[in-house]
């Protein structure tokens, strides 16, 4: 074999090189394009990097310990003042909106993903789908008509935390499907193979295997979806309102950090906007948490 590769070396065939001329078309195409990859990710970076150093800058400077304590102030006369009852709002809110997502949320993806046949899986993937693409503003609208006006009809209030918290789960809700039926799949066959041949059931298999494995990115979906929802602003204006007191009920209007934003940044008043600001940089930080705490639930790999 060795002779008659050095006589075909001798006879004149052609030898290749693996390696390409810096001038040929290939390469400088490769280079244009690398080039133009990295130009489209650094303009894709300056937008967020410019909005939160604004925010940083402008949040700082307008932060305190009294904004975690105190209610905001009056717009003339006080100056110092805080958004604690929109902070401890927006907790109640995004919780009671979390106690309805995440167990149906779960619930509907186990059912598609190890109980549905192939049709119907297909058929509530895609109503999921829509879902997620729907604007905030409708599933404010929506929860307005279903939430607020019963209430309203059964004399127990009207504008209320309940009703914010319904609002917000509507949309954190396709969140949590997509990324737990994701998950599930994920989720190795023959893990389920063992367990049924050990002799597991069904709902043993679920529970004590596959929802383990898969654990970490249904608590990343989670928080992700906790994040969208903490700075959601339409559905509350629909839903929860605002108010500049504690909340005392969750069937009284609530004030949130979102609403507060809103409200503040566009009035006249300067202590209003500079509450604002130190709100937005709260936001942005309550953001930031969810997204570390998503990265550290992931450092496990579903198997």
């Amino acid at each position: 074999m060795t002779s008659n590769f050095s006589d075909n070396h001798q006879s004149g065939y052609p030898t290749g090189s693996l390696t390409r001329s810096p001038s040929s078309p290939r390469t400088l195409f490769n280079s244009v394009m690398t080039v133009v990859a990295f130009i489209c990710a650094v303009l894709a970076i300056i937008p967020l990097v410019a909005v939160l150093s604004y925010v940083l800058f402008q949040g700082f400077s307008s932060l305190s310990i009294s904004n975690f304590t105190e209610l905001p102030p009056p717009p003339i006369g006080k100056i110092t003042g805080g958004f604690g009852n929109a902070i401890l709002g927006t907790i109640l809110m995004v919780g009671v909106a979390a106690l309805i997502s995440i167990p149906f949320g779960v619930m509907a993806a186990i059912y598609l993903t190890e109980f549905s046949s192939g049709k119907i899986s297909r058929t509530i993937r895609f109503a999921t789908n829509i879902l997620s693409g729907v604007p905030s503003i409708i599933a404010g609208v929506f929860a307005y008509g279903v939430i607020v006006l019963t209430l309203q009809r059964l004399g127990l209030g009207s504008y209320s935390a309940i009703g914010g918290g319904f609002a917000l789960a509507i949309l954190m809700l396709p969140i949590i499907v997509r990324t737990t039926d994701e998950a599930l799949q994920l989720v190795s066959q023959d893990l389920r193979q063992a367990a049924v041949g050990v002799g597991a059931t069904n709902f043993q298999t679920v529970t004590q295997v596959v929802l383990p494995a898969a654990l970490p990115a249904i608590v990343t979906g989670a928080t992700l979806s906790i994040a969208r929802a903490s700075g959601e602003t339409a559905p509350l204006l629909f839903t929860a309102l605002f108010s500049q007191f504690w909340p005392k009920s969750l069937f009284e209007p609530t004030a949130s950090l979102a609403v507060l934003v809103y409200n503040y940044a566009i009035s006249p008043f300067k202590n209003w906007q500079s509450l604002a600001w130190a709100a937005s940089l709260i936001l942005v930080l309550m953001v930031l948490v969810t997204s570390i705490i998503a990265r550290w639930a992931t450092r496990q790999k579903v198997y």
